[in-house]
C-alpha cells in the first residue's frame, strides 16, 4: 500500500464517525416511537449530507486513480472503504 491509498483510508475512517456523529442527532429515540411525528432531519441532512457529498467525491477521485495505475491490491483497500461507508449509512437508515 502506498502512502495515499493509506491517508485515504484513515480520513475515510474520521469522515465515517463524523457522519455517524452528525446523523445520529436526527435518530429517533426508541421510547419516543409514535409520540413525536417529525424528527430534526432537515437540520441532520444539512450538516451530514455535504460532508458525505465531499467523501463521495474523494472516492471517485481515488478510485479513478486506482483504475488508472491498475493495482488490483490497492483497489480492494478502495472496496473496503467503500462497503464501511454502505455499512454506515445503512446504519443511519436503520435509525430514522
Amino acid at each position: 500500500m502506498k502512502f495515499l491509498d493509506i491517508a485515504f483510508m484513515v480520513a475515510n475512517s474520521i469522515g465515517i464517525v463524523l457522519y455517524l456523529v452528525l446523523a445520529s442527532r436526527g435518530w429517533r429515540i426508541p421510547r419516543e416511537h409514535g409520540m413525536i411525528p417529525v424528527t430534526g432531519e432537515p437540520f441532520v441532512w444539512a450538516l451530514a449530507l455535504p460532508m458525505l457529498g465531499a467523501f463521495l467525491l474523494a472516492n471517485i477521485v481515488w478510485g479513478g486513480l486506482l483504475l488508472s495505475y491498475r493495482k488490483s491490491k490497492r483497489g480492494l483497500c478502495w472496496l473496503l472503504t467503500v462497503g464501511v461507508w454502505l455499512l454506515t449509512i445503512c446504519v443511519d437508515f436503520a435509525h430514522h
